[in-house]
């Protein structure tokens, strides 16, 4: 990764951006229809674009061109840690049921230098937790910017992998692909994509989803 094009105020304003919460349903009732729910923090969250122009919307939208009979449920909050997510996750897990769990979370605790040791431990008991339900888990890696040193930089960047295949569920490598090294991608605050990102995270997302083509295809 080309160092110099991480957003210059990535690290400095991520700490205090203010919550925002989008737990949207989209389709029809996550009760007939099985569910994909997504934990996410602002990468997730439509954080500073139009509602309804985000990766996730793109992504139910794939589903219902395809005439899946999935519904996505997107419970991510701007700057959501993986503490948050699970404290969180059981009564979703309870009131979604969710099929498939994807996980986006983790930038925010390394961003906040807190302990990777931590943030293992909490991704590891969503994992841990989604799988007990019965639900597929797709893990979306994440990257920091080179400040916090290598040593610290390669341990974050090593913990999704690690996770992923201790704990056998999905991966994807690191799901701003495409998006980093490009200026253009980011809003104003040089921090969040922007609307002609989307397309990028929700391709690389789509992507990952194979293992669950088939899933995504059976009438329900």
């Amino acid at each position: 990764m080309n160092k110099n094009y991480w957003p210059v105020l990535w690290i400095r304003k991520i700490i205090g951006l203010g919550l925002f919460c989008l737990l949207i349903p989209f389709g029809t009732s996550a009760q007939s229809n099985p569910t994909i729910l997504i934990m996410g923090d602002s990468l997730s969250a439509e954080y500073g674009i139009e509602r309804g122009s985000g990766w996730v919307t793109l992504l139910q939208n794939q589903l219902i061109k395809q005439g899946s009979s999935w519904t996505v449920s997107n419970a991510s909050i701007s700057g959501e840690t993986s503490a948050g997510g699970l404290t969180r996750l059981p009564s979703l897990l309870s009131q979604r049921s969710p099929k498939i769990v994807i996980l986006e979370l983790g930038a925010n605790d390394a961003l906040r230098g807190l302990s990777i040791d931590q943030t293992e431990k909490n991704l590891r008991s969503m994992i841990a937790l989604s799988k007990k339900t019965g639900a597929k888990v797709l893990l979306l890696g994440m990257q920091i910017p080179p400040n916090y040193g290598q040593e610290y930089t390669k341990k974050f960047k090593d913990l999704y992998p690690k996770l992923a295949s201790s704990e056998k569920v999905d991966l994807l490598p690191f799901f701003m692909s495409g998006v980093v090294t490009n200026k253009e991608l980011f809003q104003t605050d040089n921090i969040h994509p922007n609307e002609k990102a989307q397309i990028l995270l929700y391709k690389n997302v789509w992507g990952a989803m194979a293992p669950y083509q088939e899933m995504l295809s059976k009438k329900y």
